[in-house]
């Protein structure tokens, strides 16, 4: 099976090319894509099956070899860190319960904060 490198993909046209190692230029339908995955990126390294489509040749199927690395999971904070920010977190919380525990819902400027706080976090450990 040829491989090569996925030149682009685009989410919402849902089509992209591949570089071959063989140094020709391979159409990728996101239809050919494996089960569960609708999109690659680029530079990911791939292995496929090729068919003559119309406009030339086209990916039958395609299994992923290498991704590259997510810059988010590159710029991930340390466990430490977060360890910290999550009790922090927990603190906050704790007080925002205590207050509706007693019918008291948190003010407007304090429940934005927690919010915003909240979404911060959960964007750091989907990292």
């Amino acid at each position: 099976m040829p491989t090569g490198k996925v030149r682009f993909f685009d989410d919402e046209k849902g089509y992209g090319f591949i570089d071959s190692d063989e140094g020709s230029q391979v159409f990728l339908h996101a239809s050919s894509l494996p089960a569960g995955i609708t999109t690659v990126k680029k530079n990911t390294r791939v292995e496929f099956s090729v068919a003559d489509g119309r406009k030339g040749p086209q990916v039958l199927s395609l299994r992923i070899i290498d991704a590259p690395p997510s810059l988010a999971k590159l710029s991930r904070k340390p466990a430490d860190d977060l360890a910290v920010i999550v009790n922090d977190t927990i603190a906050v919380l704790d007080k925002v319960n205590d207050g509706l525990r007693h019918g008291r819902h948190p003010e407007g400027a304090l429940a934005k904060n927690v919010a915003g706080v909240l979404r911060k976090l959960a964007d750091e450990l989907e990292a």
